[in-house]
């Protein structure tokens, strides 16, 4: 029972950690990276699919990104779509392909970025807290309903704290890390 609830938290703060580094991925830094179209969404025979089902997505060089769509005739949908969602950049049309340039980034937008990083790592603090407290939640009604001592619940709540330390410094590092990256010209 105790090994289940471990599990699960761990499972969960996992989770947890996993959806940071998506959102990461979305924060554009100086480099092309083709996970930063991942959010895009086009219109593909009436049903909004995500880009990556839609085209390939390659890195050119450190600042390009070129995209060849799989139907030659979803170019033009896949640069609309690229135009409208909100990533300031600006396919050019090359016939077959897209080529898409990364604008370098100024310190202004920068640190924008760094504010969103940090927004994103705190709400991945926030749910590693709230799967600690629904772990030790857990325990407690173990304890009430006498499925097991006191004493196991100060050692199975022990061993949740550690997962959470352990969660919390992930995060730290990996928000460290981004933030290095935003920051580097």
């Amino acid at each position: 029972m105790i090994n289940e609830i471990k599990k699960d938290a761990q499972a969960r703060m996992h989770k947890s950690l996993e959806s940071l580094a998506h959102a990461f991925g979305q924060i554009r830094t100086g480099k092309a990276h083709p996970s930063i179209l991942g959010s895009v969404m086009v219109p593909y025979y009436g049903t909004d699919t995500s880009i990556t089902q839609v085209a390939n997505i390659t890195v050119k060089d450190s600042r390009t990104l070129q995209v060849v769509a799989f139907e030659r005739n979803m170019l033009a949908a896949v640069d609309k779509a690229i135009q409208s969602a909100g990533l300031n950049l600006n396919p050019t049309n090359l016939g077959e392909l897209l080529l898409i340039s990364m604008p370098a980034l100024t310190e202004e937008t920068r640190k924008g970025f760094t504010k969103q990083a940090r927004s994103a790592a705190e709400d991945a603090r926030v749910a590693v807290r709230n799967i600690r407290r629904d772990a030790l939640g857990e325990l407690k009604k173990l304890v009430k309903d006498k499925e097991i001592s006191e004493d196991e619940e100060r050692r199975a709540a022990a061993d949740i704290q550690k997962l959470t330390d352990k969660a919390e410094a992930d995060i730290d590092a990996a928000t460290k890390q981004k933030e290095a990256d935003l920051m580097a010209v």
